[in-house]
């Protein structure tokens, strides 16, 4: 089974919330998952030849939160050509905002210019439609959890 390291952007804990729930599923699918909550360089670095799960909300114009933003700093600007790496992306959004799950969708443009492999679509979730995402990212974190090798 897969080593997944779930690493979370929050601001008001909708996006724990979601990644707690994969980590749960995950594991009882037999993976190994581990969650980061305020993930580190070194965190992300044990995963570079296994599997990256990101659930982040959106903040601001489009923004990340800043409990991951040293995090996406330091993939963008140290990492680089990652091509070993799996990935998901949970990007957490509401619609009625301008740039949707854009902190999502930032992760995902940073990881696919550095050649990572994503798995899967990237679930966008939209807090206008689903107040409670889990119900969301539940069936596609099983779903996903059966793409993973």
């Amino acid at each position: 089974m897969a080593e997944i390291g779930i690493f979370v952007g929050t601001m008001y804990g909708n996006a724990l919330l979601v990644a707690e729930e994969a980590q749960t599923i995950l594991n009882e699918q037999g993976h190994q998952a581990t969650l980061y909550e305020d993930p580190e360089p070194a965190d992300w670095e044990k995963y570079q030849h296994k599997y990256a799960l990101i659930v982040t909300s959106t903040t601001g114009q489009g923004d990340l939160p800043e409990s991951i933003v040293p995090l996406f700093q330091f993939i963008r600007d140290s990492v680089g050509y990652q091509p070993e790496l799996h990935y998901g992306v949970i990007a957490l959004g509401d619609s009625t905002y301008s740039n949707f799950c854009g902190g999502g969708k930032q992760f995902d443009a940073l990881l696919q210019e550095q050649n990572a492999q994503r798995v899967g679509e990237v679930l966008l979730i939209d807090a206008s439609e689903d107040p409670e995402p889990e119900t969301v990212s539940s069936p596609w974190v099983e779903h996903w959890s059966t793409l993973l090798k």
